[in-house]
């Protein structure tokens, strides 16, 4: 079994559509959108859920009000500002947990001398199991504020690789988030091979040459591809030369294209329309599937 997580130093990138034409060029793949703060995958792939699972990560405090005793310890304890206190009467107040602020410490719970203070498990958001026209797909949604998304991404990635292997199926495709933090650990660590998509702009640059870093701390073996190279030619060829310094290897280039948008609008996938870039995007898929092949070779 091979897993490709498509990622990107900063959103924007085009990471998801290419991930999308990735999917539509496999046998199909398992599909997982591991971009949980910010899921959009399934926009295009128009899933059809057929589970739907609650995601708990994380507690959360509760004021019992009848339990109470308007000592305000809460109060006085928490460090984020999440207890609210209301006058009531003279010297008297009603205390409150604002959700949004309350980060789960458990300091409150801890110090309330009435015992006043619940502190079940927080609500973060959902996953699904879902079924698209290029195969079975695993999706999640966080919620506003919620936390944790580390942990939400190694729960779906877990169940892809589980439906892979009920399935036997050789692929799985994930759609990755964007930048270096806990969520794109979560969801390269382990991979076959991470893909990378980058634009030829400073900022472009900047941005993969951290993720080559933390790709390479990992050791994965890494691809490059530059969206919308022709934009700027030169800074995308110097792209490409600091990719190889790094160790990556260049997977191949992405002409701009208004055909993106249309496909977008019509909630295809690049490669399903007539369009100058889908020829690029299927010789990317090709230079993948060389690299695969050369890793394994590598390794036996």
């Amino acid at each position: 079994m091979k897993e490709i997580v498509i990622i990107s130093g900063k959103g924007g990138t085009g990471k998801t559509s290419v991930t999308a034409s990735l999917a539509a060029l496999a046998d199909h793949p398992v599909i997982c959108d591991c971009d949980v703060d910010a899921a959009d995958l399934h926009l295009v792939l128009t899933p059809h859920i057929r589970e739907r699972h609650k995601f708990y990560s994380g507690h959360e405090a509760l004021i019992i009000r009848d339990n109470c005793s308007g000592c305000g310890l809460c109060y006085d304890y928490c460090r984020f500002g999440a207890v609210r206190r209301q006058p009531v009467g003279k010297g008297d107040f009603l205390f409150s947990i604002d959700p949004l602020s309350c980060e789960g410490c458990g300091v409150c719970v801890r110090f309330c001398p009435a015992v006043a203070i619940e502190f079940p498990e927080r609500f973060c958001g959902e996953w699904f199991i879902a079924d698209t026209r290029f195969g079975p797909m695993v999706h999640a949604r966080l919620g506003a504020a919620a936390e944790n998304s580390g942990k939400l991404v190694s729960t779906v990635r877990r169940e892809a690789r589980r439906i892979a292997e009920e399935k036997n199926i050789s692929t799985i495709l994930v759609d990755g988030p964007p930048g270096i933090g806990c969520p794109v650990i979560a969801s390269v660590t382990g991979a076959s091979l991470v893909l990378v998509v980058t634009e030829p702009t400073v900022s472009g640059r900047h941005d993969l040459e951290r993720v080559l870093s933390l790709t390479r701390h990992f050791q994965i073996p890494t691809a490059v591809c530059i969206n919308k190279w022709d934009i700027n030619p030169d800074m995308a060829k110097s792209i490409e030369e600091n990719a190889i310094l790094a160790g990556a290897r260049i997977a191949g280039r992405i002409r701009y294209d208004r055909s993106v948008t249309q496909a977008q609008i019509l909630q295809k996938a690049v490669v399903e329309i007539e369009s100058e870039c889908a020829c690029d995007i299927k010789q990317i898929w090709k230079n993948i599937n060389l690299q695969e092949e050369s890793n394994v070779n590598g390794r036996s």
